[in-house]
């Protein structure tokens, strides 16, 4: 558990939980007979004073937690602060201590939160050092009709400009996204954009280095290979750019791949706007553009037991004008198409002299695609599926 980020009780509901409203604000402040109490909240006691007074020791804390993000958890609440204290002998203990908090559901996601509430408590700050407006008088009217104000703008907007003499401040809740997966050696990063929309110099050393080998076919170890640039390294580019939305991960490209359709296939057939799209990026020449119908058909096509060549044998999209290889990144892109993965299994009891031999073997448990197992080994599909063609003892599921 840390200074900066505390939590009371231990709670996972950060991962878990759902985007909330926020229930209440409160202003709470260190008396200095009366001790911890609430001045001034939003909307009128949401928080009992006996709620206040079992979680106080938290809202009004010792010396070493000023100034960091504590999020108190309780059975209906959860109550997020940022304490300040500001030194100063005109006050009574020559110090003035206070903490905005903010409110939401018990098992709501509240880290999005975090910088608005300390943004806000440093704004506060900024008015008791100019102003004295917090400590001056017992009257809060002001600060119950500010408090008002960013309850509703942020409930409501995300965003709320607050403005007091000459000192404006703006708050915006920024979403947050989920920590991205990591990433893969067989993985395909492809962006999600035109490369000309982003500027490399926004990017470190390592990423600038990275971006022009992200095609949408490299995977990321032939990247890794091509740039001469550590693994590790480039997956970590490659996490970093799929969190900004940069780029996304799709699998390895080959003819011998197998795809299945999606429920959301139908949206094709319906949105215009996703219709433009995929004929503007699926085919072959800008002048002569394929036609939906077609492409469609091609999407349609696509099922358990068909790879990717009897498909463009069958229907041969050169004549049809479709790039089948864009075809299938924007398909996948969409969620419109999925992969089919084969995995290998050796079948219990199965030895052969090949696989007491062969180290592939090892590979052969039903947890690694043959995508992994080729980047794994330099080893080709074909020579592994040859392999497991010739032993009886081994065969491929497909999913």
């Amino acid at each position: 558990m840390t200074k900066e980020n505390m939590s009371f009780p231990a709670t996972n509901a950060e991962d878990t939980g759902q985007e909330g409203p926020i229930r209440c604000i409160f202003f709470s402040e260190f008396h200095p007979t009366a001790g911890p109490k609430i001045t001034c909240q939003v909307p009128d006691n949401f928080i009992s004073k006996d709620i206040f007074d079992n979680v106080s020791v938290y809202i009004i804390p010792k010396a070493q937690l000023q100034r960091s993000t504590i999020t108190v958890t309780l059975k209906d609440y959860k109550i997020l602060g940022f304490p300040v204290k500001i030194d100063n002998k005109k006050y009574a203990r020559n110090a003035f201590y206070f903490n905005l908090c903010f409110v939401c559901d018990a098992e709501a996601r509240t880290v999005h939160y975090e910088p608005v509430v300390k943004k806000m408590s440093d704004f506060l700050m900024a008015l008791e050092i100019e102003n004295c407006f917090l400590s001056a008088s017992e009257d809060k009217t002001r600060l119950s009709e500010m408090l008002r104000q960013v309850l509703h703008d942020l409930n409501m907007h995300k965003m709320c400009t607050l403005t007091e003499g000459t000192m404006t401040s703006h708050l915006k809740v920024v979403r947050l996204a989920p920590e991205p997966k990591p990433v893969h050696d067989h993985q395909v990063p492809i962006f999600l954009e035109g490369r000309e929309a982003f500027h490399s110099d926004q990017w470190d050393l390592t990423t600038q280095q990275v971006l022009p080998y992200i095609d949408g076919f490299n995977h990321v170890a032939r990247i890794a290979a091509e740039a001469d640039v550590e693994n590790n390294l480039v997956k970590s580019c490659v996490q970093n750019l799929v969190y900004y939305g940069v780029v996304t991960l799709i699998p390895i490209f080959q003819y011998s791949n197998v795809y299945s359709t999606t429920p959301k296939l139908k949206e094709l057939a319906e949105d215009v706007n996703l219709q433009q799209r995929c004929i503007g990026y699926t085919s072959k020449s800008p002048r002569q553009p394929a036609y939906l119908r077609d492409i469609y058909r091609m999407y349609a096509s696509m099922t358990y037991g068909s790879s990717m060549r009897d498909l463009c044998q069958r229907l041969s999209p050169q004549n049809l004008r479709i790039n089948e290889r864009r075809l299938v990144q924007f398909g996948l892109i969409e969620g419109l198409i999925r992969r089919v993965y084969k995995y290998p299994i050796l079948l219990p009891g199965g030895s052969s002299d090949e696989g007491r031999s062969n180290p592939i073997y090892k590979y052969f448990t039903g947890s690694f695609s043959l995508d992994e197992i080729c980047c794994s080994t330099g080893q080709s599909a074909a020579q592994i599926e040859e392999i497991v063609e010739r032993d009886p003892s081994v065969v491929m599921l497909w999913k």
